[in-house]
């Protein structure tokens, strides 16, 4: 009876879990010492290591009790739905049990408010204490910071954790007001303001002494959700940017809005969130933190929205063909980064070949440059490639005609094989 009382649970709760997609990666190297359990490691949550290795974690909320009545959760008060919870200890014999049979490489551990932010914080930190005291698990651990919880449990909370996020739920202020009127973003800020203060200040410690303990080692992320409410992908990345600079934030995610209540404030339960803008919105994220763009490069007051047809860093290519074409073999690594089909790995290779001689289209094939894309922004030592004057307009259909066409090729392949 008590398996069926837990299976039951776990059905629920890991079902209202799957709208959180902040726990697609950790970062952190947690060492397995002492004889202990498990080992965190690099990309948790069906998410790819380095070494291409897929690994996942046991994703569940505590509970799907909420005092808030947030219109687009499914856990909000207010909404008809089965409730469930589970007790700090069963959080813990799930996690080691899973752990054990190999389904599992760590926890990713939410929960709806009950009570409130302190009463839920605790019981989340008390799980971690657990798996890593009584146990010596050793795994990774993302636990959701609740808003409004207190410092000293945020600080807790960074002593057994591998990763701490808040969410932000929604990207602008304005956004929270109207499908979150319960909810304050200085809830969410004060928590966030706090583990960057601590995070920084651990690190600087480890650097001092080397038994100095860990604190949330894989650092904070956050989520916003998308197309709830109606902010252009200019305010969603201006916001992102923001908690990079002033969070320290090691990634913001973005989830489109699934419909899945109806509610005057919200989209039509009909219209879902195209995959592709959350597609475009991580490849613009990228750019940011990676290749030196600026976000009003990405889009700005004239141009919003990102181009659903093309990937940001074309769009941005095509929008200034003024700076094309650049010379492979002289242009600086950061100009490099920027043409559409070299990546950062192929750049860096770029840099490094040319010391020795001109780099030609064969050595960028090698490289593993996108050359089709790469042709019409760049010139390079051979003549292999004529650079056509072209519009950006004549570029963008181009390339997107030669998608196309690899996309039917390799469809007419795969139907080939049977």
């Amino acid at each position: 009876m008590d398996a069926e009382r837990i299976t039951e649970k776990l059905n629920i709760l890991a079902d209202a879990a799957k709208y959180d997609v902040s726990c697609a990666s950790s970062g952190s190297k947690r060492k397995n010492e002492n004889k202990g359990l498990g080992n965190a490691s690099n990309g948790i949550c069906h998410s790819y290591t380095e070494d291409g290795r897929c690994v996942s974690l046991l994703k569940i909320l505590l509970t799907n009790h909420c005092i808030f009545d947030c219109a687009y959760c499914v856990s909000r008060k207010n909404n008809d739905i089965k409730r469930a919870a589970f007790t700090v200890q069963e959080v813990v014999d799930l996690t080691i049990n899973f752990y054990r049979r190999n389904y599992i490489e760590g926890l990713f551990l939410s929960s709806g408010i009950f009570k409130d932010a302190d009463h839920t914080m605790e019981r989340l930190v008390r799980v971690a204490k657990k798996l890593r005291t009584e146990h010596k698990f050793n795994g990774y651990i993302h636990l959701k910071s609740i808003p409004g919880a207190s410092n000293e449990l945020m600080h807790e909370a960074g002593l057994y954790a591998d990763r701490l996020s808040v969410n932000l739920e929604m990207p602008t202020e304005a956004g929270l007001k109207l499908l979150a009127p319960d909810k304050n973003r200085q809830d969410m800020i004060n928590p966030m303001n706090f583990l960057k203060n601590e995070i920084i200040l651990r690190t600087e410690e480890k650097k001092l002494f080397k038994k100095a303990p860990l604190f949330a080692p894989a650092g904070q992320s956050t989520q916003v959700i998308i197309g709830a409410t109606p902010e252009s992908d200019q305010q969603v990345l201006q916001s992102a940017n923001y908690f990079y600079k002033n969070f320290n934030l090691k990634r913001v995610y973005y989830s489109g809005y699934v419909p899945v209540l109806a509610d005057s404030r919200l989209p039509a339960l009909h219209t879902a969130v195209p995959m592709v803008r959350e597609n475009r919105l991580y490849q613009a994220d990228w750019l940011m933190r990676f290749y030196g763009f600026h976000v009003n490069e990405i889009v700005n007051s004239e141009q919003p929205l990102l181009d659903l047809d093309i990937d940001p860093k074309l769009a941005w290519a095509i929008r200034n063909m003024q700076a094309f074409p650049v010379d492979i073999n002289k242009a600086d690594l950061q100009m490099i980064l920027r043409v559409p089909g070299i990546g950062m790995l192929s750049a860096q290779k770029i840099i490094g070949a040319r010391k020795f001689a001109g780099v030609g289209w064969e050595q960028l094939k090698k490289i593993g440059v996108a050359v089709n894309r790469a042709r019409y922004f760049i010139v390079c030592k051979s003549n292999e490639f004529e650079r056509r004057d072209l519009t950006g307009n004549n570029i963008k259909q181009f390339i997107l005609a030669g998608s196309q066409s690899k996309y039917i090729k390799h469809t007419q392949t795969q139907l080939n094989l049977f």
